[in-house]
């Protein structure tokens, strides 16, 4: 049985019995190897995707990239090749995001760490992006509730204090959070939409 908290990673390789080599050496480093789904399905879910980036007359596996980022926008991304003169242009490399390039074969622990770093990289990257969201709604949020203060005791003559008072009361008396009181107060404002 499998472990539940071991890293997935997809493998993406037109040479299959390449890409049968490498699922074998990531199982027996401990990670689970999910397996490439047809063209007409959604990429199965994976922590890290090992593209094999060799030109072929059929094209380049970063043409899957896209849609295995739509999926998956956090996906960790190393690309490997079998040509050591196989040249990643700029426009490729940068629409990538890739963690690594690697040479074929990988040595066993070079592919442990670059897999582990890789995954670990496109986590961080992951929170810090989720984090600067909050950061922004959180400001918006403030900005709102600041506008409705200001109109709150333009309408009832009260300090800044008992303005936000009332909007603290009005949210806890009707279970809703703040910023929805705030808009609440903006919408009602002749000529002032607030969506």
């Amino acid at each position: 049985m499998s472990d539940p908290f071991a890293l997935r990673v997809l493998v993406v390789d037109h040479d299959t019995r390449s890409r049968d080599e490498l699922a074998i050496e990531l199982n027996a480093l401990g990670f689970y190897v999910v397996e490439p789904s047809d063209s007409s399905s959604p990429p199965p879910e994976a922590d890290v995707v090992i593209l094999d980036v060799t030109r072929t007359t059929n094209g380049s596996a970063l043409d899957t990239l896209p849609a295995i980022r739509e999926a998956f926008p956090s996906i960790a991304v190393v690309l490997c090749t079998s040509h050591e003169t196989e040249q990643l242009g700029a426009d490729d490399a940068q629409r990538s995001h890739a963690a690594a390039l690697l040479l074929k074969p990988i040595p066993v622990t070079v592919l442990d760490a670059t897999v582990r770093l890789a995954a670990l990289r496109a986590r961080e990257l992951a929170t810090a992006r989720e984090e600067a969201a909050q950061a922004r709604t959180q400001l918006e949020a403030r900005k709102l509730i600041e506008r409705a203060k200001g109109i709150l005791m333009r309408r009832t003559g009260s300090s800044e204090q008992e303005a936000y008072r009332i909007m603290q009361r009005t949210s806890q008396d009707k279970s809703v959070p703040m910023v929805n009181i705030a808009k609440a107060v903006l919408d009602s404002e002749p000529g002032l939409q607030v969506s």
